[in-house]
C-alpha cells in the first residue's frame, strides 16, 4: 500500500490516539495538522522554513492549481513536489468544495459540475474521472474523491442528495484511479444528519479506502453541533485508517476533534489571519496590528520560544504590518505556525504520556478566557 497507518497509543478516557502515518516519502507522526498551500506554496514561508517549524505533510489544492498554472505544466516539471521544491509528502483535495463553494458560478449534473473560473469567467467542467486524472498529473501521495459538499444550513433533501452523490462519485473515483503511488481517500458527507452520515460512512467504509475524510463540517455551523457529528460519525469509521477532519486548524477545535478521534487536519485560519495581523497566543487570539501594541515591548506570546518570540517584540511587528512590510506577515505565519506545530506535538506526547484529558483541560482554561 502507498498509505498505510499504525496506532502506537490510545487514550483511555477519550478516542484520542497518537499513530504513525506512513508514505512513499516519509513517515509522519499524528495527530497532523497540513498547513494549506492553496497555490503549491504555504503562503509567505519557503519549503524549508516549513519543515523547520515541524510542517511533514502539506495539502494543496488542486481547483486552483488547475486553473493556473495548469496540471499539466506541473507534470511537465516532473510533478508537484519538484515544482514547489517540497521533499515530504502532499495531500491534494478534489477541487469539490472550492467548484461547489462558487454557487452562482456552477451547474450541478450526476455526471459532474460545470463552473466557472473566478479567475476569468472561462468555463470548465469537473467530474470524479477529471479530479482524478488532475490530482495525478500533480502526483500528490494522497489524493481525495470528488465529493458534493451541501451547504449549512441546508434542507435534509439537499444534504440527502449530495451525499448520495457522493458515495456514486467515490466508487467512479476508485475505478478511474490509475497511479499506484497515490493513495485515494473517501469523503463522508451528511450535513448535521446522524442518519445520512451514517449511511454515508457504511457506503464508504463498504469501499474500503486506505483513509477517511469527513467533510461538509466547519462551513458555518456552530462548533458545539460540529462536535456532536464528530461523536456519532468517527466511530462508524475503521479503526485501523487514518481520519480526517476537513478545514479545521483552529486551536481549541484541534483539541476537540483529537478527543473524538481524529488523526489528521488541515485548515488556512492560522497563515490567514497572520496576514491579517492576528496571532495564537496560549491566552487566545490576539489582533496585533491594533493601536494598543503601538508601544508594547513584549513578544507576541511569552511563553513562545518561535522565532518571532525569540527576536522581535508586538511593537516592531505592528509596526512592519501597518507600513505593509511583508516582513510584519512573515513573522506572524511563522509563529502561528510554530503555535500550531507545537501544539499538536503537545497532544501527541500527552496522549502516549496517559495525562491528555488532563492536557486539554489546562489548555482550553486558558484559551478560553479571551
Amino acid at each position: 500500500m502507498t498509505v498505510s497507518f499504525s496506532i502506537i497509543k490510545e487514550d483511555a478516557r477519550t478516542g484520542a490516539r497518537a499513530g504513525v502515518l506512513h508514505t512513499l516519502r516519509g513517515d509522519v507522526e499524528t495527530p497532523v495538522f497540513m498547513p494549506v498551500g492553496t497555490q503549491a506554496t504555504v503562503k509567505t514561508m519557503t519549503p524549508r522554513e516549513v519543515w523547520d517549524l515541524g510542517g511533514r505533510l502539506i495539502l494543496s489544492n488542486t481547483y486552483h492549481l488547475y486553473l493556473r498554472p495548469g496540471a499539466n505544466l506541473i507534470r511537465e516539471a516532473g510533478g508537484l513536489h519538484r515544482f514547489m521544491g517540497w521533499t515530504g509528502p502532499i495531500l491534494t483535495d478534489s477541487g469539490g468544495f472550492q467548484v461547489f463553494s462558487l454557487a452562482s458560478l456552477r451547474r450541478i449534473e450526476e455526471e459532474g459540475v460545470w463552473f466557472r473560473s473566478h479567475i476569468d469567467g472561462s468555463e470548465h467542467f469537473f467530474s470524479p474521472e477529471k479530479a482524478m486524472a488532475v490530482q495525478e498529473a500533480l502526483g500528490s501521495d494522497i489524493a481525495m474523491a470528488f465529493d458534493q459538499c451541501a451547504p449549512y444550513p441546508c434542507t435534509y433533501e439537499e444534504a440527502r442528495e449530495a451525499m448520495e452523490r457522493t458515495s456514486r462519485w467515490a466508487l467512479r473515483c476508485k475505478e478511474a484511479r490509475r497511479r499506484e503511488d497515490q493513495a485515494l481517500f473517501g469523503i463522508v458527507q451528511g450535513g448535521v444528519h446522524r442518519d445520512l452520515r451514517e449511511k454515508s460512512a457504511k457506503d464508504l467504509v463498504e469501499l474500503d479506502f486506505p483513509g477517511y475524510g469527513i467533510g461538509g463540517l466547519s462551513v458555518g455551523e456552530p462548533k458545539d453541533i460540529m462536535y456532536q457529528v464528530l461523536d456519532y460519525t468517527v466511530p462508524l469509521l475503521p479503526r485501523e485508517k487514518p481520519r480526517y477532519l476537513m478545514g479545521v486548524g483552529s486551536p481549541d477545535c484541534l483539541l476537540e476533534g483529537v478527543a473524538r478521534g481524529v488523526d489528521m487536519f488541515d485548515c488556512v485560519l492560522p497563515t490567514r489571519i497572520a496576514r491579517n495581523g492576528t496571532v495564537f497566543t496560549r491566552e487566545g487570539k490576539l489582533v496585533v496590528r491594533n493601536a494598543e501594541y503601538a508601544r508594547d515591548f513584549r513578544p507576541l506570546d511569552p511563553e513562545c520560544n518561535c522565532y518571532t518570540c525569540r527576536h522581535f517584540t508586538r511593537a516592531y511587528i505592528r509596526h512592519l504590518i501597518k507600513a505593509n512590510e511583508v516582513l510584519g506577515i512573515r513573522l506572524t505565519t511563522v509563529h502561528n505556525l510554530h503555535f500550531v506545530f507545537e501544539l499538536m506535538r503537545n497532544i501527541r506526547r500527552a496522549i502516549l504520556e496517559g495525562n491528555f484529558l488532563e492536557y486539554k483541560v489546562a489548555f482550553l482554561a486558558h484559551w478560553n478566557k479571551n
